[in-house]
C-alpha cells in the first residue's frame, strides 16, 4: 500500500530499516505474550539479526506461541497432519522455533517471563534468561531491561468505521502502560521506536483498547499478506476436571465477579456454570448426591446453587473462551460502570438499570448531581442513559426537543412530567460485562468475536493487566471503583500441588526449573484477601502420573511454592472443597487430607502426625475414603440420562481418528513411564499384529500401513498394542485409557 503519514510500510525489511535508523543496532525488543505478536516484523528483524552479527537483538515478551511438534517418532506422525491442517497457513515465529531447537545465533537473546507449561524444561538457555515476575510487575520489568523498540499486533480502526485508529485488541494488557514510559524515555533522550503491524483478522475492540495511530513510529500494513490467528484447540474435560468444575459452580454467587484460567479446567467451570443455570435439576441431583451443603459448608455460605437472574461480570486477565459462551447463554450479564458512586448505588439496589424520576431523586440525593441542572450534570446523565442524546440546555432551560422545553428544576412538577414522558433513557447506558488483558483460544472464538454485535463488542472492555489485577492504579481507576465493581469475586487459578500447610506450587519444580510462570496468579490470590466478600479458589487434580505410576498433587511438603502458605483460601480437587482461610495448621491439613486420593491419605496422614500437626489419635472417617475415580463417574451419573459432561463441551478440532489415536499414545506414554514398563512395553508390542485390518484407517493416518525400515515398523507394532489396550477390560470393567 502508499504511504501514509510517514509511517506506514507495506513491507517488512523497510520497516526493520526505519527501526534501526531510529536506534541503531543494539535493540532491546519488547513484545506482548501470546497472540499480540507482530510476526511479520518480528521475523523481518530476527532474518536481520542473523545475516548482520554486528546487530544485538534481545528479545523479551512471554508465551511465545508455536505449533506443536511432538517429540518422539509417535508423536510427530500423530501431531504433523493436525499442525498443518490448524496451522499450515500461519506464519511461524522464527525465534520461537530456534529457541525450542537451541539454535539461536551469538547475537540474540531470548528472555520471556511466561513460558507455555512445561516447554522450556529441558532448555537450559531458556532457564537461564527467564524473568521471575508478577504480571503486574512485568512493565517496569520490561523497562529495567531497557526495552528501545515494542513491537505489537493491532487491529485496522478503518474498517469499523474508525478511521486514523487502531485497536490493541487482543493485548492491551502491558502496551497500555509501556508505551506512555517509552514516549517519556524518548523525552530524556533514548531512541525508541513504536512498532505496529495490522492485521484484519483480529477483532476490534474499543474503550481503552483503541489509541490513535499517531502513537506508533512504524505501521506495518498490508492486507494481501494478513495472515491467520494462531488459535489453541480444545482440550478435552476428563471426569476429574468436570468434577472440580462441578464443585467450583457451587461457589458462584449471583450477582457476582468471576476470573478464570485457560485450560480444561476452566473449561469445565464454565460449562458447569451453564448447566447449573439452564439444566439446573440435573446440575442439583449431582450436588444432592455429593451432599455439598453439609459437607463443604463453604459452598451454601458463599455460593449458590439457583441460576444466575443477575448474571455475573467477569473481571480476568484473559479473556478466554469461557466468557463468550456465558455471555452467549445469558450468564455473563451483570455490568458495572465506570463511576465508583453510580457502581454502590446499584449494588445497593438504590438505582435499577431502568432509568426513572426515582433515579434523578436518588442521584441528587447522595450529590451526584445539582438541580437545576448545570451542562456538567446533563452531561453525566445522557453519558449513563439517565437522559436520552439530544436533551440540551440552553439559558437555564432543558430543550427536550424543538418544540418543547422545560426548567432545569427537578423539583418542579412540569420538569419531571416532562422528563419522565420525553426525556428519559430506555436503560442505563456505558454498562461492561467484561474487563479482559489478553485472550488466546480457538479459531471459532476468534471468529465470533468478529461477529459480535456492535451493542455486545461495546460492553466488553479490553484494557490494562494493572486495571484488572491491581486494586489501584494511576491510569484507569481507583480502589473504591473496582471494590464496587468486583462484589462477590471468585477469583479461580489451577496449581501443580499444594502442600498441607497450606503453600501452593503453580509455576516451578523444587530444583529451581521454571514450568510456566507467576503470572497473575498472586494478584488473584492477594487480591482475594482484601476485597470484601472475595474468595481465591486453587484447583488442582487430585493425583497424576509419574513415569508410570499414580501419585498425588496434594503432598506433605515441597521445595518451592508459588503462593505462600499466609494467603491460603480455599482449594478444590474432584473430591470436594477445603476451605482454608483462617484455619489452624490441623485443620487446614485435615480438609486437604479430606479431599484427597483415598490411596494417599493415610499416607499424608502419617507425615502430620509425626510432625505433630495433627493429634495422634485422628483417625480418617470412612466417607473421605470414598474419594476414588469411581466415585467421580458415580457423581457424574447422578445427573440422570444425557451426556451432561461430554468431553469436548465446546467443540473440539480433533477428528474422531485423532481422539483414538490420541487416547492409544496417552496411554502408551504412561505405559513407558518406567524402565520395566518401557521394556513390558516393548515386549508385548513386538507380538501385535493387525490381520484382520480393523486399524488400517488410524495405522493410515500415522502413515504406518506400508511401514519400511526399522524405527516404521516398531511404530507400527506400538501404534497396533496401544489401540489393544484401549479395547482390553481392566479389572474394573472398564477399557483402559
Amino acid at each position: 500500500m502508499a504511504e501514509q503519514n510517514g509511517i506506514y510500510s507495506d513491507n517488512a525489511n523497510n520497516c526493520v530499516d526505519r527501526v534501526i535508523e531510529r536506534v541503531g543496532k543494539r535493540i532491546t525488543l519488547g513484545l506482548p505474550l501470546g497472540l499480540g505478536k507482530p510476526v511479520r516484523f518480528v521475523n523481518a528483524l530476527y532474518q536481520r539479526a542473523k545475516d548482520d552479527p554486528e546487530i544485538q537483538l534481545h528479545i523479551v515478551t512471554a508465551l511465545s506461541l508455536l505449533a506443536p511438534e511432538g517429540s518422539s517418532s509417535l508423536e510427530k506422525r500423530f501431531m504433523g497432519p493436525f499442525a498443518r491442517r490448524l496451522y499450515g497457513n500461519i506464519p511461524e515465529l522464527a525465534y520461537a522455533r530456534d529457541v525450542t531447537n537451541n539454535r539461536l545465533p551469538a547475537n540474540v537473546t531470548v528472555s520471556e517471563f511466561f513460558f507455555k507449561a512445561g516447554s522450556y524444561l529441558n532448555n537450559r538457555d531458556q532457564q537461564r534468561n527467564y524473568v521471575c515476575t508478577n504480571y503486574t510487575h512485568a512493565v517496569r520489568d520490561l523497562m529495567a531491561q531497557g526495552i528501545n523498540v515494542i513491537g505489537q499486533l493491532m487491529s485496522p480502526g478503518a474498517e469499523h468505521d474508525r478511521p486514523g485508529e487502531l485497536s490493541f485488541s487482543c493485548n492491551p494488557d502491558l502496551t497500555l502502560d509501556i508505551l506512555p514510559l517509552m514516549r517519556e524515555r524518548e523525552a530524556r533522550g533514548t531512541s525508541v521506536a513504536i512498532v505496529g503491524e495490522v492485521n484484519s483478522n483480529l477483532p476490534w475492540f474499543g474503550h481503552h483498547a483503541a489509541v490513535a495511530e499517531n502513537q506508533f513510529d512504524v505501521v506495518l500494513a498490508d492486507s494481501r499478506t494478513d495472515y491467520p490467528l494462531f488459535s489453541a484447540p480444545q482440550m478435552a474435560v476428563s471426569p476429574a476436571d468436570h468434577m472440580i468444575g462441578f464443585y467450583a459452580s457451587t461457589l458462584l454467587k449471583d450477582g457476582g465477579t468471576l476470573q478464570v484460567g485457560i485450560g480444561s479446567l476452566g473449561a469445565a467451570l464454565v460449562h458447569n456454570a451453564i448447566l447449573r443455570h439452564h439444566s439446573n435439576d440435573a446440575w442439583q441431583a449431582v450436588y444432592k448426591h455429593l451432599n455439598v451443603a453439609e459437607e463443604f459448608p463453604v459452598a451454601s455460605e458463599f455460593g449458590g446453587t439457583g441460576r444466575f437472574e443477575e448474571g455475573l461480570y467477569g473481571c480476568s486477565e484473559m479473556m478466554v473462551d469461557g466468557f463468550l459462551y456465558l455471555m452467549q447463554e445469558g450468564i455473563l450479564e451483570r455490568e458495572v460502570f465506570d463511576d465508583a458512586r453510580l457502581q454502590e448505588l446499584i449494588n445497593q439496589g438504590d438505582i435499577s438499570g431502568q432509568p426513572s424520576l426515582d433515579t434523578l431523586d436518588v442521584l441528587l440525593k447522595e450529590g451526584l448531581i445539582e438541580s437545576p441542572l448545570r451542562a456538567r450534570d446533563l452531561q453525566w446523565l445522557i453519558r449513563y442513559g439517565v437522559i436520552r442524546a439530544g436533551v440540551e440546555l440552553r439559558g437555564g432551560r432543558l430543550v427536550l426537543d424543538e418544540q418543547l422545553s422545560v426548567q432545569a428544576d427537578l423539583a418542579d412538577a412540569e420538569t419531571r412530567q416532562a422528563l419522565a414522558e420525553h426525556a428519559l433513557g430506555d436503560k442505563l447506558a456505558g454498562g461492561i460485562v467484561m474487563h479482559g488483558g489478553f485472550y488466546v483460544g480457538p479459531e471459532k472464538f476468534y471468529q465470533a468475536l468478529r461477529e459480535l454485535p456492535p451493542e455486545q463488542r461495546d460492553r466488553v472492555c479490553m484494557t490494562s493487566v494493572n486495571y484488572i489485577n491491581h486494586l489501584y492504579d494511576h491510569r484507569f481507576g481507583n480502589q473504591r471503583l473496582k471494590a464496587a465493581q468486583r462484589v462477590h469475586s471468585r477469583f479461580i487459578n489451577s496449581a501443580m500441588m499444594y502442600t498441607l500447610n497450606g503453600a501452593a506450587v503453580s509455576d516451578g519444580l523444587a530444583d529451581g526449573r521454571v514450568v510456566s510462570g507467576v503470572g497473575g496468579q498472586y494478584n488473584f490470590v492477594s487480591m482475594a484477601h482484601e476485597l470484601p466478600g472475595a474468595r481465591s479458589i486453587l484447583a488442582l487434580r487430585a493425583t497424576r502420573v509419574s513415569r508410570g505410576e499414580t501419585v498425588s498433587n496434594i503432598v506433605y511438603n515441597y521445595a518451592h511454592c508459588t503462593i505462600p502458605r499466609h494467603l491460603r483460601d480455599i482449594v478444590i480437587t474432584e473430591y470436594g472443597i477445603a476451605d482454608l482461610r483462617g484455619q489452624s495448621d490441623e485443620q487446614v491439613m485435615l480438609r486437604l487430607i479430606r479431599i484427597a486420593d483415598a490411596r494417599f491419605q493415610e499416607g499424608l496422614l502419617k507425615q502430620a502426625k509425626q510432625a505433630g500437626k495433627v493429634r495422634a489419635d485422628f483417625k480418617i472417617p470412612a466417607h473421605w475414603k470414598d474419594n476414588t475415580p469411581a466415585a467421580v463417574r458415580n457423581a457424574m451419573n447422578a445427573a440422570g440420562e444425557g451426556d451432561w459432561f461430554p468431553a469436548f463441551p465446546f467443540g473440539r478440532d480433533f477428528t474422531d481418528e485423532e481422539l483414538t489415536l490420541g487416547k492409544a499414545l496417552k496411554g502408551l506414554k504412561a505405559a513407558t513411564g518406567s524402565r520395566r514398563g518401557k521394556l513390558a512395553t516393548l515386549w508385548q508390542a513386538l507380538r501385535a499384529e493387525d490381520e484382520e485390518g480393523r486399524y488400517q484407517a488410524l495405522l493410515e493416518r500415522m502413515g504406518l500401513q506400508r511401514p519400511s525400515g526399522l524405527r516404521e515398523k516398531l511404530d507400527r507394532k506400538l501404534v497396533i498394542h496401544g489401540l489393544e489396550r484401549l479395547e482390553t477390560p481392566t479389572p474394573t470393567g472398564k477399557p483402559k485409557n
